[in-house]
């Protein structure tokens, strides 16, 4: 349960903030966005606040943010069209009923001989076969109302499509662009509270139960040597440890000045198929610093970034193959493993989580923020959009893709996790 309640708060908290970023500079930059949605699927809580409905869905697999003009609108008034109008006290159509007319308070029906609810923003048409013609200003935030269903109207200067190839860069970057400050802040905020990581080969926090704290290790022990092997700082000490998974090693001791051994047997974790590393469950020692936790929020984010590039650069290259990666059940059991580490581990898992996200859209593949981002930049070189119909087909088979993809990930990781240790 803790860690359904772990992946639960991790992944919200990295699709909603991902999300808002789109929706802060899309809304900067004056573009109407109908929805922000936590989720896919059927909608569990929904409230409308200004000119967007705020919804939690079903599916807990990603979010979204429905711009206008991304999508086909569905507004559409075609001429013969018999329709209600509901007037503000302006005098401009505040509404726009399409069926159901009875069950509102209708000032006039007409037949519409044309609308333009984009550009101009003017119906015009007829009450009657022998009535004159009419025109009528339609409000910019006009609502059209199908099936007791209603939708603000999108004239243009308010669709994603009518913005600078800046504006609507910006808006799409801005989803990556704040995992990336959520991963920053989440590793500044555990360095405040934690403390920062010293160089040192001293011990800080122990693991309960692991080998460190079984072989009478304690918090502050500065370790001298390793088998004999002279240790001058953390990364020697961990480097020891890692190369030897269930060996026996001798640890030399400095406790406040005494020195003294220590035998430690390192636990044993799979890091890859076949690939196993040693741990004691010790973290290193702390000391805090306001300053020095905005540098390791900054360097720690760096290089988590760097390490998720050299990833994918030998996932590409085949130095490491498919199985490498992970989905839904991959991320669940290392958010297990990760809870048994307490707060700490976890919010580390959540940085890592958090650039992983933000680098995975970044991808130039279709249905991606990448993909967005490709097609705007093919639009700068070329002077010109490319047709909407076009580029969405190729984001709906993108999407295809990354669900059969995503089926493809689960399956390995079932392997991965259940299947090869049952057969094992």
């Amino acid at each position: 349960m803790n860690t359904v309640i772990s992946i639960v708060i991790i992944l919200g908290a990295l699709v909603f903030f991902h999300e808002l970023g789109h929706l802060m500079l899309a809304k900067r930059a004056g573009i109407l966005c109908r929805e922000f949605a936590i989720g896919f699927g059927p909608k569990l809580f929904a409230f409308k606040k200004s000119e967007t409905t705020y919804t939690v869905r079903l599916l807990p697999l990603g979010g979204f943010v429905r711009m206008a003009g991304e999508d086909p609108e569905g507004i559409e008034l075609k001429p013969g069209y018999r329709v209600g109008l509901i007037f503000n006290p302006e005098g401009s159509v505040q509404k726009i009923i399409v069926n159901h007319k009875e069950k509102y308070d209708i000032q006039k029906v007409i037949t519409v001989e044309n609308a333009d609810l984009e550009h101009r923003l003017v119906i015009t048409g007829y009450e009657n076969e022998e009535g004159e013609r009419q025109s009528y200003r339609v409000d910019p935030q006009a609502m059209h109302v199908a099936d007791h269903q209603e939708m603000q109207i999108a004239p243009y200067n308010r669709q994603f499509g009518s913005k600078t190839l800046m504006q609507r860069t910006l808006a799409i970057f801005a989803g990556p662009f704040m995992n990336v400050l959520l991963a920053f802040i989440v590793l500044m905020s555990f360095s405040l509270f934690q403390g920062i990581p010293t160089k040192e080969a001293r011990l800080g926090n122990l693991a309960p139960g692991e080998a460190a704290v079984k072989s009478g290790l304690q918090k502050g022990d500065k370790i001298v040597s390793v088998n004999g092997d002279k240790v001058s700082n953390w990364e020697e000490l961990v480097s020891f440890i890692q190369q030897n998974p269930g060996e026996k090693l001798v640890f030399e001791i400095d406790r406040n000045g005494k020195v003294m051994n220590k035998e430690v047997t390192p636990g044993e974790r799979e890091i890859s198929k076949g690939n196993k590393e040693g741990f004691i469950g010790a973290y290193p020692s702390t000391e805090f610093s306001l300053l020095g936790s905005v540098s390791y929020g900054a360097k720690q984010t760096w290089f988590m970034t760097k390490m998720i590039f050299v990833g994918l650069g030998e996932l590409v290259t085949g130095k490491h193959g498919f199985d490498q990666l992970s989905g839904p059940v991959g991320i669940y059991e290392y958010t297990d493993k990760a809870t048994e580490g307490g707060i700490p581990m976890l919010m580390q898992w959540a940085a890592v989580l958090s650039i992983n996200l933000a680098i995975f859209n970044l991808l130039p593949l279709p249905a991606l923020d990448g993909g967005r981002l490709l097609f705007l930049l093919i639009e700068a070189l070329r002077g010109k959009p490319i047709d909407p119909q076009k580029e969405g087909i190729v984001h709906f088979i993108g999407f295809a893709f990354l669900m059969l993809l995503m089926l493809v990930v689960t399956w390995n990781d079932i392997h991965k996790f259940f299947l090869d240790k049952i057969d094992q």
